[in-house]
């Protein structure tokens, strides 16, 4: 049996309950992202682009002439400084409101007293083409990475060999490894675009799901590619457990 469809979906609503009505598209386990943009970015990111410079060369682990450092993730234990915890804060609040966003009609009615940590909180430079290659971040539920200086949109992407990838960030759909053996149709165009390229901005910070794979593309610049990452868990008085386990 054949049917014809129509090029373009019309008339099609998403829902995120377990039930609808008739012929309601249900959008079950989609993954939150947010992007926030660092009022205080301007003061901040330059003062802060000066102190990891020197925390890079100062770093007796750091070998001179490599195109890519990363710190320790002990930076709220390190760096005592004015800016640093206005970007901290900045964070903080962004956390807060794309979490409670993520949760909305999951968590439990009622204040709860919920706490958030930071576990660990870096910084990475990077330029001459070096990358940072797909990984997860692990023992946290939400991460992030905050752009402190990189070569304005313009000259970033004037790059003759990366264009708009220079120094992109790359999230890969958590569906990426379906698509090796998956069969392929138009029926699953959806499935097939499997990753989401962010264009790197100065003052702004971008918040995924710590389990999403994710890539810093090879970047090179006028300026060094400086980013701080951080990881962020989200505890409960009671406990984090919010479904009870199936009995049978």
């Amino acid at each position: 049996m054949s049917t014809a469809l129509p090029s373009a979906a019309t008339g099609v609503a998403t829902a995120t309950g377990a039930s609808s009505a008739t012929g309601l598209l249900q959008a079950h386990w989609p993954v939150p992202m947010a992007t926030h943009r660092f009022a205080e970015a301007a003061e901040v990111n330059a003062v802060l682009a000066r102190v990891f410079t020197v925390m890079r060369a100062t770093d007796p682990g750091h070998q001179p002439g490599s195109h890519f450092y990363a710190s320790r993730d002990d930076l709220l234990q390190r760096v005592d400084l004015p800016e640093f915890a206005a970007l901290i804060r900045f964070i903080a609040q962004a956390l807060q409101s794309t979490v409670k966003q993520a949760n909305a009609g999951v968590w439990p009615q009622g204040r709860h007293a919920l706490q958030l940590e930071l576990t660990g909180v870096w910084f990475q430079i990077q330029n001459g083409a070096a990358f940072h290659d797909i990984h997860t971040h692990g023992n946290c539920s939400w991460s992030g990475v905050y752009y402190v200086q990189i070569d304005p949109p313009h000259q970033r992407v004037a790059d003759a060999q990366r264009g708009a990838l220079n120094g992109a960030t790359r999230f890969y759909s958590p569906m990426f490894p379906l698509l090796g053996g998956a069969h392929m149709d138009m029926g699953n165009s959806w499935l097939q675009q499997a990753t989401l390229d962010v264009a790197p901005q100065e003052g702004e910070l971008v918040l995924f799901p710590a389990f999403l794979p994710h890539k810093a593309m090879p970047y090179s610049g006028e300026k060094d590619r400086i980013v701080v990452s951080f990881n962020a868990q989200v505890h409960a008085p009671a406990g984090d457990q919010v479904f009870a386990y199936a009995a049978t």
